[in-house]
């Protein structure tokens, strides 16, 4: 295996390159994150930048994460599946909620896939296949946050199969008793 050539890639540059990424997005939005503002906060090169980073989308999702990998709790057995699913998704939840981490994501991915979800869910109450109080925001979150989630991280496969077994098993839980496949 032949040498890398140039200088060593730091540690301690690249957890100060993505906490200023993180402040920058937090603070003053994804259009504030740019290789020269990170790079000034930081008090690095953008060439130190560019080399774990290719773009400053890749380098908003992993300031993201690393942000949220301190949100990691223990798994706790509360004797139920409730109790244990509360358990885990509280931390996390609560760090989301803390700063304005859904703007960000929002901005990035999110929102424009929602809007067609709202209308597919207005329709269906319009039909009579689900209650007319159907609480459609948190029905968009049942669907959208598992291939979110399978997306970015990448532990198992996205596939038209996943999609089934969500929407299956999503729709289960907003109109029980209704066929879930047409």
């Amino acid at each position: 295996m032949a040498p890398r050539r140039g200088r060593p890639r730091s540690e301690k540059a690249r957890l100060a390159i993505l906490e200023a990424a993180a402040e920058l997005l937090l603070v003053q939005g994804l259009s504030a994150v740019s290789m020269d503002a990170v790079a000034e906060r930081a008090g690095v090169s953008k060439a130190t930048i560019y080399r774990w980073w290719p773009t400053k989308e890749s380098l908003a999702l992993d300031a993201l994460f690393n942000e949220w990998a301190a949100a990691r709790p223990a798994a706790r057995d509360t004797g139920s599946l409730r109790g244990d699913l509360l358990s885990l998704m509280r931390p996390w939840a609560r760090l989301a909620a803390s700063r304005p981490y859904g703007r960000v994501i929002a901005g990035l991915i999110i929102e424009p896939r929602r809007e067609q979800g709202r209308v597919v869910f207005r329709r269906a109450i319009e039909r009579g296949e689900i209650p007319a109080d159907t609480k459609i925001e948190v029905a968009l979150d049942m669907l959208y946050g598992p291939l979110y989630h399978r997306l970015l991280h990448g532990h198992a496969p996205l596939n038209d199969r996943f999609v089934r077994d969500v929407v299956d098993t999503a729709l289960a839980g907003i109109a029980p008793g209704q066929p879930t496949r047409a």
